[in-house]
């Protein structure tokens, strides 16, 4: 086994776990993009005035919020990202390990990794499925925008063939928009050509 396949296998055992407050983001959409904001109701009602609660004279409980959980387990090269939390799942492919430079045609490899992803679907018993298509900021926007939402579809259309047809998709092209990385270096521009898959943890 190469050095390069034991680093890989590696980074993909180390899972980085960081505990995030689930307040909506400054970047919401109410078309359920990547900004669109989680669900911050408490689990449990709080009561201010419970005679075991001690707080300092003058002093008032803040709002209840959720904590959420979200465990990130990466490939030591970057080209396959998996993102866990309480209730939702997401997947985030690298567009060089399922399409060929500015083409939304899937690769012979990627179908095997989309699989992947639909038994992942399958098993958490999700009904609902969002994808979404993303460039980095080389060429024009409307390019970008046409290509992301061209690879998206591709991606949904290679899920459907191993989902059952009541799963519902969202399917978005976002181009340039939402970075991860810096689009001033090949290696950031190289993050944002991607495309992500998430759902719910329904089941």
């Amino acid at each position: 086994m190469s050095r390069n396949r034991i680093r890989s296998q590696a980074a993909v055992a180390a899972l980085t776990a960081t505990l995030l407050l689930a307040v909506p983001s400054p970047a919401a959409h109410a078309d359920g993009g990547p900004g669109a904001p989680a669900d911050t109701t408490p689990p449990v009602e709080i009561d201010a005035d419970d005679a075991d609660l001690r707080l300092k004279e003058g002093a008032e409980l803040a709002p209840g919020r959720v904590l959420d959980i979200k465990v990130v387990v990466e490939t030591a090269t970057g080209d396959e990202r998996r993102e866990d939390t309480n209730t939702r799942v997401k997947f985030a492919l690298q567009a060089e390990v399922l399409f060929d430079k500015n083409s939304a045609k899937l690769s012979r490899e990627a179908s095997a990794r989309i699989k992947v992803i639909a038994d992942e679907v399958e098993e958490q018993g999700a009904t609902t499925v969002r994808v979404f298509g993303f460039t980095d900021n080389l060429g024009s926007s409307a390019h970008g925008d046409d290509l992301s939402k061209e690879r998206a579809n591709a991606v949904q259309q290679e899920l459907s063939k191993s989902l059952d047809s009541t799963v519902d998709y969202q399917i978005r092209g976002y181009g340039e928009q939402y970075p991860i990385a810096d689009n001033a270096t090949e290696e950031g521009r190289r993050k944002n050509r991607r495309v992500e898959v998430s759902f719910s943890r329904d089941g």
